[in-house]
């Protein structure tokens, strides 16, 4: 028999939401692909190879229970034919464990809630439209992405489709379902798509108050708007937040169709219900995933995520995904699957400057999106001085009228949102506030729509303002200037996630960095700009930030490649945009880091590099990966033949007279791990690039090499002679003399240069 679903079975904790009477939990099945194809033929017309899975179980588990009292049936939620195979289902403990005798069963993992992780973007990124890659050729193609989030709103004029007369490609086979508030009508030739995932958060959560959020593909959250307009809205002239960022909002690839799957709710995101959204958008013919979703590090085998991405990657779709908020700790990126392209966030040279003016004569470049006038000088007050306990976090009833009433209060960030601390200021009769940064959150400044004159400073002014108050009579004035260009950028977001990968460390993650610091995009009406119940302010535009922000940045670019090389594997595009990328900033110094002792920045931050998107178009080199190397690789993690069919649907199997190491994956960096009680140490790693420049081109091996360590590439010269030929060559990593701990990383490069091209990949050699 063959199954071709994988079971997907989400189980949540105490935490989340209690389960009912027989304590069934919701679990994400894997089946063998071919065992679910072959059950199908044998069953005929008379049900579905999932439905013969149920009855199975059922049967099954009333026999283990020895004709006790009957237990109710499992409960299908979705099944998975395209991207995994397998099923959803909420499950007793009996019937989960049942499965072990169902025939092509191959795993089951409980359920898990994730969470959700631009005038002028395009411009940062030298795009120029009707230039380069934003020529009417490239615009012309039709690229479909697939972005699952938290929804759209489908009348924003960021997704309107004037101007655009070219028909829906005939390729395409989704559809704009009907629910609350939402029918097909809100579909046209920009948005050609949309669908709600909900089960497996209704199983966990309870169902959805349609009071407050929709049982369709309308998003009532924001983000999900956000993210689609940032990846492939339409150009909008004249796009601000209070006046704010003024100027054309548009997508990065802003003739590209939108496919909208909601799974994304108050919540969180149930995993059951992105599954059945990627095997849906990957079975409607998407070309590219946008996935600005985020959970646990964990091997591949159980990450979910993770093994429905590569069967997207399978069937020719570029995967992009957030690399995760948790920055500046070290190891805590996620996403790091080899064929999924994760994205860092960091700063673009745009600012919207609040200058705080001290009575002492010290003055600090803070940032607001305060659109009100400038204050006068008055005094400041903190902590006791503004309140009882909690006062300096400002949190609700903290304040005392009395003491703050007429004055700026000086506030911490850290334990409840921003603009809620300046709601609690204004009700105390504060007439502003200095939200003040920790150490740990460095120089990095998130913008907030506050309701009251407001600035946000970093750490070092942050430090020196502290000390100020506890002078006598302490002053501050707050000058507002707008918005201002000429930072210098990028610089990486301390919240951005770091490398190396936890539980995989023999790839460099995140791949890239792309702007996601303050990044003005589309905004549902009905949302308040600070998303709290107490703000009653709509907008069309709102600045946020985020990885699950510079994610969709990646996402939009990608498929503006994918336009102008369509017959581009998603390998080559993830190539182009790794060895294309930068690492120095627009003052000529390395790109730095907000959350590190270091001033700069190191690949663990932002992988290759900046994205630059016209040199992407054109790279020169890019090593493709196959389908088959990545399962290659997987093979090399010493997966067992269990964990394998759950990653391959069952129909791959390791080869046992072959060696294969973790470093050949032909990936466009070197991660290499070396012995820290060792002195000798040493690794040679093999690269295939194939030729998409000038048909008759030269390239000479140059090496950065890292700190302790030797590299020597064999040969030193690659000699092209026709487009599309391929050229293999090894690189040995040779340690020199005795590492001074046990352990460490050192970063350096390889550049295959040529007279018109330079192909860079990063190098982090880490002493365990």
């Amino acid at each position: 028999m063959a199954y071709r679903i994988s079971l997907l079975l989400v189980v949540f904790t105490a935490a989340a939401i209690s389960i009912a009477s027989e304590d069934k939990a919701t679990y994400v099945v894997h089946m063998d692909k071919a065992q679910t194809t072959a059950l199908d033929r044998t069953l005929g017309d008379s049900k579905k190879w999932y439905e013969a899975v149920m009855d199975s179980i059922t049967e099954l588990s009333a026999e283990e229970d020895g004709g006790g009292e009957e237990a109710s049936d499992p409960e299908l939620l979705y099944t998975y034919e395209t991207a995994i195979t397998g099923f959803a289902a909420r499950l007793s403990t009996k019937q989960l464990e049942s499965l072990n005798k169902v025939e092509g069963f191959l795993s089951a993992v409980p359920d898990e809630m994730m969470s959700l992780q631009t005038t002028y973007s395009p411009q940062f990124l030298g795009l120029k439209f009707g230039r380069g890659l934003l020529t009417s050729r490239n615009l012309a193609n039709d690229v479909i992405i697939g972005i699952v989030d938290s929804g759209i709103w489908p009348e924003h004029d960021s997704f309107k489709d004037r101007g655009m007369t070219r028909p829906v490609p005939s390729r395409w086979k989704g559809v704009c379902e009907q629910g609350t508030r939402f029918t097909a009508k809100n579909c046209n030739k920009k948005l050609i798509g949309a669908r709600a995932y909900y089960k497996g958060y209704e199983a966990t959560a309870g169902k959805i108050d349609e009071t407050v959020d929709f049982r369709s593909a309308r998003d009532s959250q924001g983000h999900g708007t956000h993210t689609a307009s940032t990846a492939a809205g339409h150009m909008i002239d004249g796009a601000s937040s209070f006046g704010m960022a003024k100027g054309v909002a548009a997508g990065m690839s802003c003739t590209a169709r939108i496919a909208a799957y909601k799974a994304c709710y108050a919540g969180g995101c149930a995993t059951s219900d992105i599954l059945a959204a990627i095997d849906q958008a990957v079975s409607d013919g998407v070309d590219v995933l946008s996935l600005s979703i985020g959970g646990s590090s964990q091997p591949y085998y159980t990450d979910v995520l993770a093994i429905a991405s590569l069967g997207a990657v399978q069937h020719g779709i570029f995967v992009a995904a957030a690399a995760g908020n948790s920055g500046p700790s070290s190891s805590t990126v996620i996403n790091t699957a080899p064929w999924m392209m994760t994205v860092a966030a960091s700063t673009m040279d745009r600012s919207f400057t609040a200058i705080v003016n001290l009575g002492n004569g010290e003055t600090f470049d803070g940032e607001s999106l305060y659109s009100g006038t400038s204050t006068e000088q008055l005094s400041l007050v903190y902590d006791q001085s503004a309140g009882g306990a909690g006062a300096k976090y400002c949190t609700s009833g903290t304040l005392s009228p009395d003491l703050v009433k007429g004055k700026i209060v000086v506030c911490e960030r850290g334990i409840n949102r921003e603009v809620e601390m300046g709601q609690e200021v204004e009700k105390a009769g504060g007439a502003g506030m200095l939200l003040l940064n920790t150490e740990s959150q460095g120089e990095e400044i998130r913008v907030d729509p506050h309701v009251l004159p407001a600035s946000s400073l970093g750490a070092s002014a942050a430090k020196s303002i502290r000390n100020y108050i506890s002078s006598e009579n302490p002053t501050a004035s707050i000058v507002f200037n707008g918005t201002t260009f000429g930072n210098q950028a990028p610089v990486i977001a301390s919240f951005s996630s770091r490398g190396p990968a936890h539980t995989e460390p023999y790839v460099i993650k995140p791949d890239v960095t792309a702007p996601g610091v303050n990044i003005l995009a589309a905004w549902p009406p009905t949302v308040s700009p600070s998303k709290t119940k107490s703000d009653n302010r709509s907008v069309l535009f709102n600045v946020i930030s985020g990885t699950s922000i510079s994610c969709p940045h990646v996402s939009g670019l990608a498929a503006i490649i994918k336009g102008a090389h369509q017959d581009w594997s998603p390998a080559a595009i993830k190539s182009a945009l790794m060895t294309s990328a930068y690492t120095l900033d627009n003052k000529k110094s390395p790109i730095s880091d907000t959350g590190s002792e270091s001033p700069t920045a190191t690949p663990f931050a932002y992988g290759s590099g900046h994205v630059d998107p016209e040199r992407a178009s054109n790279p020169g080199l890019v090593y493709d990966i196959s389908y088959e190397d990545y399962l290659y690789y997987l093979c090399s993690l010493k997966y067992s033949s269990s964990q394998m069919a759950t990653i391959s649907r069952g129909n791959f199997s390791c080869p046992t007279d072959t060696d294969l190491q973790t470093g050949d994956l032909n990936y466009p960096s070197f991660a290499v791990l070396f012995d820290g009680n060792s002195h000798n140490n040493s690794a040679t790693y093999k690269r295939t690039v194939t030729n998409v420049g000038y048909a008759t081109t030269t390239y000479v091996a140059q090496a950065h090499e890292p700190e302790g360590v030797s590299v020597i590439v064999e040969p030193k010269v690659l000699k092209f002679k026709q487009n599309g030929q391929k050229l293999s060559y090894t690189v040995s990593f040779v340690q020199l003399g005795e590492k001074s701990s046990s352990s460490g990383t050192s970063f350096g490069s390889l550049v295959w240069g040529s007279s018109r091209y330079s192909v860079r990949s990063p190098i982090a050699v880490t002493w365990q």
